[in-house]
């Protein structure tokens, strides 16, 4: 990994996404975790585009981590997932996943109760 501090300005969420408690038969949890591993070393620190999908797929992955909604959703989709093996394969996946993650915030709805006082 280049420039460490460099690339980590971009993912705040870097340690806590890799520390991260899952259970030993979750394995989709276990994948995500090591392609997001894989993703922040491959980064070129001197590429704007790369640097700004990074925030978003850290994003993306914390969101995984914290709303368990949305680690339904992924687990679901992540199983349907078809990638073509031309080209970056690593790269693909994590456009996947990102499409998969902005669709959710786009049209996720959440139920909201409102209590009042009698």
């Amino acid at each position: 990994m280049n420039n460490n501090k460099e690339i980590l300005k971009y993912c705040p969420n870097y340690y806590k996404i890799v520390n991260t408690d899952y259970t030993e038969d979750d394995i989709i949890t276990e994948k995500i975790i090591k392609i997001y591993e894989n993703y922040v070393c491959k980064i070129n620190s001197n590429n704007l585009d790369e640097l700004n999908k990074l925030k978003v797929f850290d994003t993306a992955i914390n969101k995984y981590i914290e709303d368990n909604m949305f680690r339904k959703e992924m687990k679901e989709k992540i199983l349907t997932l078809r990638v073509k093996k031309t080209g970056d394969v690593l790269r693909n996946i994590v456009d996947s996943i990102i499409d998969i993650f902005e669709n959710y915030i786009m049209f996720a709805t959440r139920k909201i109760n409102i209590s009042r006082w009698i």
